[in-house]
């Protein structure tokens, strides 16, 4: 079953008690199928929440960079959101991505989120120009406020070029609507030192982001992953998350190999887009959705889909 702890904070939202979830397993970052340029495919997006719901997911976090946020129209961010709360009817929390350029935007769609039922929103640094510590500190206690939603602070550098420092997140820690930090850094002694944060915030769920350091993740004291291969094999990676925290290594290590295995996919390809695209010809050959990623991607071609035949069938999804 899923294992997702809900309690109850006082927030900073003019005295208002928000609702504050605390997470640990996997919470997978959902693709947003596509049947067009700007259209939903509706019913992959169901199939796709009814898949990773079956398989034993702890949430689902829409919008973020698997969910390729940045080259959605707003529009179709909104209809995504709607939709997601729509089929997920509260079986599970919904995180939904509120990242933008603009101050105002994010805010706006944290709104419409909270409007439509979502449980919390994510946030990560504000990415083309890059910004110093003190104006992303200032930046996360401005923006906090009118977020009606539990918020989840995203580390990202990889494609934001800004890290949350750890010394700017210990000054966060005292904005008690921030409920944790998702991690896609890689690096894991950052990820140790986010994890020492619980001495400030024993309320924080810590997420890590590359599913290859899930084992090194609960070893350090993570509460899961935010395992984007969780879209195409929920059941492993809740397998695998559940093995590792009851200490069954025999288990851990044989899920472990399997998404070793799942992760040739990303090998695929040569260009970055190809983590997106992989996962979602992944999901297309498991007949769940549509394989067409945002422009200015591509999908893949014959020769790379086969090859990702490959990989599945040897995990035997196929």
């Amino acid at each position: 079953m899923p294992d997702a702890i809900f309690e109850i904070v006082n927030s900073f939202h003019d005295g208002e008690v928000l609702p504050s979830l605390s997470f640990r397993g996997i919470v997978p970052p959902l693709v947003t199928p596509l049947a067009a340029r700007d259209q939903l495919d509706v019913e992959g997006l169901e199939r796709l929440l009814e898949h990773v719901i079956a398989g034993g997911v702890s949430g689902v976090f829409i919008l973020g960079t698997t969910g390729e946020a940045p080259s959605l129209s707003y529009r179709l961010r909104r209809e995504m959101i709607t939709r997601t709360v729509e089929r997920v009817a509260g079986r599970l929390p919904v995180l939904v991505g509120v990242t933008d350029t603009a101050f105002v935007e994010s805010v706006e769609l944290a709104k419409f989120a909270a409007e439509a039922g979502a449980d919390a929103a994510v946030l990560t640094t504000p990415y083309y120009f890059p910004a110093g510590q003190t104006e992303l500190t200032a930046y996360v206690q401005n923006i906090t406020p009118l977020i009606p939603l539990p918020l989840m602070l995203y580390n990202m550098p990889g494609l934001t070029k800004v890290w949350f420092e750890v010394d700017t997140l210990r000054s966060l820690s005292e904005i008690q609507s921030i409920i944790g930090v998702k991690d896609s850094s890689g690096d894991l002694n950052y990820f140790r030192q986010l994890c020492d944060l619980k001495s400030l915030r024993p309320d924080w769920s810590i997420l890590l982001g590359p599913e290859a350091l899930l084992a090194d993740a609960i070893r350090l004291g993570g509460d899961g992953g935010v395992s984007g291969g969780a879209n195409i094999a929920p059941k492993l990676f809740a397998d695998c998350y559940r093995a590792l925290v009851q200490g069954d290594q025999a288990a851990a290590d044989l899920c472990c190999r399997r998404i070793e295995t799942l992760q040739q996919i990303y090998e695929i390809g040569k260009y970055a887009s190809r983590y997106i695209k992989a996962t979602k010809s992944a999901l297309s050959l498991l007949e769940i959705c549509s394989d067409l990623p945002a422009d200015p991607f591509n999908r893949f071609l014959a020769p790379e889909r086969a090859r990702v035949r490959v990989v599945l069938e040897e995990l035997g999804l196929l």
